[in-house]
């Protein structure tokens, strides 16, 4: 069974750098895409970043210059590294996996972990 599990996720200031991850497990199969979304109180899911399998990233314009998507092959994680926070990024913050070979739209995400909080105060 697919599984993809935090291992990591923390408020901070405003200007901290913490930095997201988690560990895909259930299968031996490389994600075609994975991604960091996002989920505010009373907006709509948003995606944040998304890095496909041969590694080509894209990210949302509110985030650009500022987060990092990373993963790691071997260890099966995927990273998120949050510089220069602002309190609008205050959020549920959720990792997505999937196989579907096509442009990584948020439609076509499978596997979703269960979330995690970042707050950022001013």
């Amino acid at each position: 069974q697919v599984r993809l599990v935090y291992l990591g996720g923390r408020s901070a200031q405003s200007g901290g750098p913490p930095r997201l991850s988690c560990a895909l497990s259930g299968t031996a199969y490389r994600p075609y895409c994975m991604g960091w979304f996002r989920l505010a109180p009373g907006k709509e899911r948003e995606v944040v970043a998304r890095i496909d399998r041969s590694g080509s990233s894209s990210y949302a314009d509110s985030v650009k210059g500022r987060f990092t998507i990373s993963k790691d092959n071997a260890k099966n994680t995927l990273s998120l590294q949050m510089n220069s926070l602002k309190p609008e990024d205050t959020a549920m913050y959720y990792c997505a996996a999937t196989w579907r070979v096509g442009t990584c739209r948020e439609s076509e995400f499978e596997y979703w972990g269960q979330g995690t909080q970042v707050t950022v105060s001013s």
